[in-house]
């Protein structure tokens, strides 16, 4: 999936937009293992600084996907510091602030991070890229994901997915939790990007630098993975719960777990037969009584 080539600077120019998954809560389960936020950090930089060698014109932009808010924590294209410094010290900046507001919140478990929020920015971000000129790199996502899907979000993130397909943005995941993500899956599946989910947890570099580093160009001469299965399963619109089968509206096409006599999304009613013209009912009375 290549965007028309009068926009690109060349074949192997890439605009990166890695979305960081910094959900505190996701990262105080993880201190039982050996993989914790330090140390995977330290493998999103050594990732970073090889794309940005790879290509001198390669951008990178990084995204902190928190469990309250979203932000850019950095951009290679305006930071003058050194990268690791500044992406670090912003990174920090962002996590204490998260931090402070999820104190105010009660959450079972590991909680959700707001991935609707963070691939909305990198679309627009992407937006920008592409009216700032004729010439732009090839822009693609990389969420680098470690917490549970949130079904509250299901809508937002449907959007983005089909927004990034218009735009033709590949998707990659990269996903560093216990457990698949239904969303991420359909996101790489829908805009053809690469699904992966390392095995071994120490060697995320080794994932990243040989299945991600790669540009767009340069994919349809590799054997990227190929996720065994995509989970198409959609979370209903009145609980946030995933389904395997349920009601949908057939004026917006909202989902469903039970039947409901009235669309809460646009107010159609369902299971009312059309009103039938009442001059019309009068003249096939009549014609049954002749």
């Amino acid at each position: 999936m290549t965007p028309v080539s009068s926009k690109l600077y060349a074949d192997d120019v890439s605009l990166l937009m890695v979305l960081v998954d910094t959900n505190p809560y996701f990262w105080s389960s993880m201190k039982n293992t050996a993989f914790t936020f330090p140390k995977f950090i330290s493998h999103v930089l050594a990732f970073l600084n090889s794309i940005l060698l790879l290509n001198q014109m390669n951008q990178v932009v990084v995204i902190a996907t928190g469990f309250n808010s979203c932000d850019y924590v950095f951009d290679s294209s305006t930071s003058s510091m050194q990268r690791a410094e500044c992406l670090l010290e912003k990174l920090e900046d962002f996590v204490d602030k998260d931090e402070s507001l999820s104190q105010e919140d009660s959450v079972d478990g590991v909680g959700f991070s707001l991935l609707s929020g963070s691939l909305s920015m990198a679309l627009c971000y992407i937006q920008r890229v592409f009216r700032s000129g004729p010439l732009h790199p090839q822009p693609r996502i990389l969420c680098l994901h470690g917490s549970p899907d949130g079904p509250g979000q299901y809508v937002a993130v449907m959007n983005s997915i089909f927004s990034a397909q218009h735009s033709m943005v590949p998707i990659d995941s990269c996903v560093i939790g216990s457990q698949h993500s239904a969303f991420l899956q359909q996101a790489s599946y829908i805009t053809g990007g690469v699904y992966l989910k390392p095995q071994v947890s120490d060697g995320l570099f080794q994932y990243l630098s040989t299945v991600f580093a790669t540009d767009l160009h340069s994919r349809s001469f590799l054997q990227l993975p190929r996720p065994v299965g995509v989970d198409f399963r959609a979370s209903c619109f009145c609980h946030k719960n995933t389904i395997d089968m349920g009601f949908i509206c057939s004026v917006c096409l909202s989902i469903f777990c039970k039947h409901h006599k009235k669309c809460s999304t646009c107010g159609s009613n369902f299971g009312e037969a059309r009103k039938q013209d009442p001059s019309a009912s009068d003249q096939r009375r009549t014609s049954d009584g002749s």
